[in-house]
C-alpha cells in the first residue's frame, strides 16, 4: 500500500489505557493511528455508504463520512508475575514499502516501560502472526545491528505460521521484514514454535492461543482468563468492528479469504452475547467491548478503558 505517514498522533501524556479482566490488568500500548487511506485499501468492501448505515460505529470506529478509523498498538498483561506482550507493532527505523510504516520514530518503548513492562523485564512475547505491523518491535537498532528488544523473553509463534513463511516465495519488502524483525530473534535462540491444535494451546496459566487461520495459515488469537472472566485479543482475524456487522468483509491481504471468513463467523458466534471482552489489534480507541447479536449479525458495545 502507498499511503502518507499519519498526520495525527495519540496523546502520549495520557495514562496507559487499561481494562480489568478478573484479577488481570490488561494494558493497551499505543504505537500510532493509521492514516485514513488505510481503510479503503485494507477493507475495500467496507465502503463509506455501507459503514454509514451503522450508527454504532460512530464516533469511535468511523468518522461522520463513513471512513474507517484504524490504529496500531500492542497489549501487555502480567500473569502471576509473568510479564507478557501481545504483538509488537511496526517498530522504529524500519525500512518498509508502506510509507505509513516506514522509518517511524515513536515513543512506544517509553510507553511500554511506563506501563510496567520495561523491555528487559518482559518474559513472553506472543506473536499472533508474522506480518510487518505485528513484529516490528521484536527488534531495535543497536550499534548498527538489529537486536532483540526483549532480551530475556521467549518469543512465541505458531509452528504452522513460521513454516508457511519458510516455504513462501517472498517479495523483497517481506524478506526485509524477516531480516530485521524475525531472523535476529531466531539467531538469538529466542523464537519458540508452538503447535496449536484445534482446541487451542495453553502457554501459561490463564493464557491460551486459539487457532484463527485465514488471514495467515498459522494466525492465532489470544485468550486470557482470570477468576471466571475472559478476554480475547483478535490479532488480524478481525481488523475493524464493521466486520461484526458484515462478517463477509475480508482484508485485501488475507492469504485464504474463504478460510478467513469461516474463521470470523465461527469466532463471532462463539463470542456473541458472552461476557468476553473483545480487544481488536487494530480497533481505534476505545478498542475493546462486548459483542452482542444484532439482527442477523453482531455489533460491538464499547467498553472504555479505566
Amino acid at each position: 500500500m502507498h499511503t502518507p505517514p499519519p498526520t495525527n498522533t495519540p496523546d502520549h501524556s495520557a495514562p496507559t489505557p487499561t481494562w480489568t479482566v478478573g484479577g488481570l490488568t490488561l494494558h493497551r500500548i499505543d504505537e500510532t493511528p493509521l492514516p485514513p487511506e488505510t481503510g479503503p485499501w485494507l477493507l475495500p468492501d467496507a465502503t463509506p455508504d455501507l459503514v454509514a448505515q451503522h450508527a454504532w460505529l460512530r464516533p469511535h470506529f468511523a468518522d461522520p463520512e463513513g471512513n474507517l478509523r484504524l490504529h496500531t498498538h500492542s497489549f501487555a498483561v502480567s500473569l502471576d508475575g509473568l510479564r507478557v506482550v501481545i504483538d509488537t507493532g511496526i517498530g522504529n527505523g524500519k525500512t518498509r514499502a508502506n510509507p505509513a510504516w516506514h522509518d517511524l520514530r515513536t515513543d512506544y518503548l517509553s510507553r511500554l516501560t511506563a506501563a510496567g513492562f520495561a523491555p528487559e523485564d518482559v518474559d513472553l512475547v506472543i506473536l499472533t502472526h508474522l506480518h510487518a505491523d505485528h513484529v516490528g518491535w521484536n527488534t531495535r537498532a543497536e550499534h548498527g545491528s538489529w537486536v532483540p528488544t526483549f532480551p530475556h523473553a521467549r518469543y512465541v509463534v505458531s509452528r504452522t505460521e513460521r513454516e508457511f513463511w519458510a516455504g513462501y516465495a517472498m517479495d523483497e519488502p517481506r524478506r526485509q521484514m524477516f531480516r530485521d524483525s524475525v531472523h535476529p530473534v531466531e539467531e538469538a535462540g529466542l523464537l519458540d514454535l508452538v503447535d496449536v491444535p484445534p482446541q487451542g494451546a495453553d502457554i501459561a496459566p490463564g493464557l491460551r492461543l486459539i487457532p484463527t487461520p485465514g488471514h495467515t495459515p498459522g494466525h492465532v488469537a489470544v485468550e486470557l482468563t482470570s477468576q471466571g472472566a475472559g478476554a480475547l485479543v483478535t490479532g488480524d482475524c478481525l481488523h475493524h468492528p464493521v466486520q461484526f456487522a458484515h462478517p463477509a468483509i475480508g482484508s485485501c491481504v488475507d492469504i485464504d479469504p474463504v478460510q478467513a471468513e469461516a474463521t470470523r463467523r465461527t469466532l463471532l458466534s462463539t463470542l456473541a452475547d458472552s461476557k468476553t471482552l473483545v480487544l481488536g489489534s487494530h480497533f481505534a480507541p476505545p478498542t475493546a467491548g462486548r459483542l452482542t447479536t444484532h439482527g442477523a449479525a453482531y455489533r460491538l458495545t464499547p467498553l472504555p478503558p479505566t
